[in-house]
Parts: structure tokens; C-alpha cells; sequence
């Protein structure tokens, strides 16, 4: 049974380490990647292996058994020259420094809203914070799905100029690697607004 690490977005720094993964103590035989190559700038991806699964795939085309694939989008020049410059920018920066200040200062400034009546819980891992919003904070009673009070947060959020990502009765923050200390200021009240008009 082979380990399939989907990094896409939690890759390159997200969650304060390099990799997911790597938090997790383990070395997976299959990591996809994404996102975190180009930036978001430009669409990459990559799907890393180890030496024992390449070598299990790779053998002389007379013998018939070499895995042959290809793709027709397929190491497009530009996206991954912008590869080249993102890897450039961990390897001379202290992004990962950076993003661990910047968790920091997201849970600082979110800490109150685990006072909030309709905020079950917080959760964080580096520069991904969730907050899951319910009916009923004491028994933790979720919103019915079909009201929707994620989607009536992000809206919020757009009109506040800020995005909240929904998934379910969930908001999400995943900011960029940019955001500075009154920016994350400014999605946290945005959030705390959002919240109160989406649960009311």
C-alpha cells in the first residue's frame, strides 16, 4: 500500500512547515504539489515518488514493461521558470519564519472568537484557520445545511472587501504569504462582522 500526500494547497508553507507531512513525521511514497510552486501565479503541477517506485516504472522499451506517459500540457517553459523563481525566493528568504509570525498573530487576533455564542471551535494549523459556526454553542447543534450561513459569511466578507472561504457552516481563513499585521486585522473584522450578520 503506497502513502499519497496531496500538498496541493497545504504545501510550500501553509501549514508552518515546508510540507504538511513533514509535521506529521512521515515520508510518503506518492506527493502531489500545486499551488505553492508557481505561487498561484501560473497553473503547475508535479507529482513526486521515491527512487524504489520510479525504478519499479522505469526499464528498456524492448522489454515492454516501462510505464510510457505523458501528457499534453506537459513542462510548460514559463510555469516552470516561475517554479524556479518561488523555489529561489524559500531558498534566500525566511518565508517559513514569516508564516509562523503571521499564524501567530492570526491567533491572537481570532482568540476572542471562542467567546462567541455561535462559534463551536477555532482551529488552526500555521496560516489555515478554520472557524465552525453552530446553531447551539453549548450542545454544539450545527445550522441546518440548507441555510447556508458559510455562504452568507463569505458575502459578508466580499462586501468588507474580504475574502472568507465557506466550506459548509466552516469559514476559512487562508490569507497570502504578503498579508501584513493591519490587513490580518482587517480579515478578522470582517470575519467577527460576517459572523454575527450570518448567524443571526
Amino acid at each position: 500500500v503506497h502513502l499519497i500526500a496531496d500538498e496541493i494547497a497545504v504545501g510550500f508553507g501553509r501549514t508552518g512547515s515546508l510540507f504538511a507531512c513533514d509535521q506529521a513525521g512521515i515520508t510518503p511514497d506518492f506527493m502531489c504539489l500545486s499551488k505553492g510552486l508557481t505561487g498561484g501565479y501560473l497553473p503547475l503541477s508535479a507529482v513526486l515518488t521515491t527512487d524504489r517506485v520510479y525504478q519499479a516504472f522505469y526499464d528498456d522499451y524492448a522489454k515492454l514493461t516501462a510505464f510510457l506517459h505523458s501528457h499534453s500540457y506537459t513542462g510548460n517553459a514559463l510555469a516552470c521558470r516561475a517554479a524556479l523563481a518561488t523555489l529561489g525566493i524559500f531558498e534566500n528568504q525566511p518565508v517559513l519564519e514569516n508564516n509562523r509570525q503571521l499564524a501567530t498573530l492570526m491567533q491572537q487576533a481570532t482568540a476572542h472568537f471562542a467567546d462567541h455564542p455561535h462559534v463551536a471551535e477555532v482551529r488552526q494549523t500555521g496560516m489555515i484557520l478554520a472557524i465552525e459556526l453552530v446553531k447551539n454553542k453549548a450542545d454544539k447543534e450545527p445550522f441546518p445545511w440548507q441555510e447556508r450561513r458559510g455562504l452568507k459569511a463569505y458575502q459578508h466578507g466580499l462586501k468588507q472587501g474580504v475574502l472568507l472561504r465557506p466550506l459548509g457552516n466552516v469559514i476559512y481563513f487562508m490569507p497570502p504569504y504578503v498579508i501584513n499585521p493591519e490587513e490580518i486585522q482587517l480579515m478578522v473584522n470582517a470575519a467577527w462582522s460576517a459572523i454575527a450578520e450570518a448567524t443571526q
